[in-house]
């Protein structure tokens, strides 16, 4: 459990969902505060519990993490904003801003700056995020241990060695929830033109899609033996498992995540061509 105090840049949605796992993992809210220009975003942040406030000087003093939780594109500003405090404090910065690399964001926060890069996803909102997380050399063991334990607040945590699989990561998990909506919306359109009416065929694609990922969390077996086991021989199953297999699923799936992987690239570059 985290035992600091956190100030959030940002208080948005991923934010408010991350504020909300927390306190239900019994932070106390004394101990959270958040900054947000936006009047209406400090209401409902204040409805939490949690201290809001429209500028930073008050909520940072005495912070041991800041939590950046703004748009990309305004990160190389709000970023410029916090370099002093963190030259002189040594805070830990979690930033949870999808495309943004820990040598820009350190060097918008002036140097040396103990960053980690996180790349979690929409599921987070409801509890079920995904998140990876990349640590620059200056990241602490306790510090690590508090980015975790706060990202683990709205679901799954993992840690990779080299920065650029957190843009393996985001065409994996990050865009990952947006193809699985894809699939889902396939399959209801497809239930529909084999006679189903839509309701009926939007609940039973959502109930199957979360029956699906429930069994391959629980279960001791693979997705590829799971998919096997309900696969029976010259049944049902097998000759639409056929039909995808003709259609090259794997190849059109691995070209995506490519893709996406590529523009994650491209991004990063962009972004932190900022001064």
């Amino acid at each position: 459990m985290l035992a600091n105090t956190l100030t959030f840049i940002g208080g948005g949605n991923m934010a408010r969902s991350l504020i909300a796992g927390l306190l239900a993992n019994g932070v106390a809210a004394s101990r959270i505060r958040v900054v947000d220009p936006n009047e209406s975003q400090r209401q409902l942040l204040s409805n939490m519990g949690v201290a809001a406030y429209g500028t930073q000087e008050e909520a940072l003093t005495g912070s041991d993490v800041i939590v950046l939780a703004v748009k990309p594109q305004v990160m190389a500003s709000v970023a410029h904003s916090l370099a002093a405090f963190v030259k002189q404090y040594k805070p830990l910065v979690v930033s949870v801003a999808a495309g943004i690399r820990c040598t820009d964001l350190s060097r918008w926060l002036g140097g040396d700056a103990a960053v980690v890069r996180t790349m979690p996803n929409t599921p987070a909102l409801v509890g079920s995020g995904a998140t990876g997380l990349y640590a620059n050399g200056l990241v602490t063991k306790d510090q690590k241990g508090q980015a975790e334990s706060l990202m683990r607040a709205v679901g799954v945590s993992i840690w990779v060695n080299d920065e650029a699989q957190i843009d393996a990561v985001t065409a994996l998990s990050g865009s990952g929830p947006a193809y699985y909506f894809l699939m889902m919306e396939a399959m209801i359109a497809a239930g529909e033109q084999l006679g189903l009416d839509s309701k009926t065929a939007t609940l039973l694609t959502v109930q199957t899609a979360l029956g699906a990922a429930k069994m391959a969390i629980e279960s001791q077996s693979s997705p590829a033996e799971l998919r096997a086991q309900v696969t029976s021989p010259n049944g049902t199953t097998e000759k639409a498992i056929q039909s995808f297999e003709q259609s090259n699923l794997s190849g059109v799936v691995l070209s995506a995540m490519q893709a996406a992987q590529n523009r994650a690239v491209e991004m990063a570059t962009q972004l932190g061509a900022q001064a």
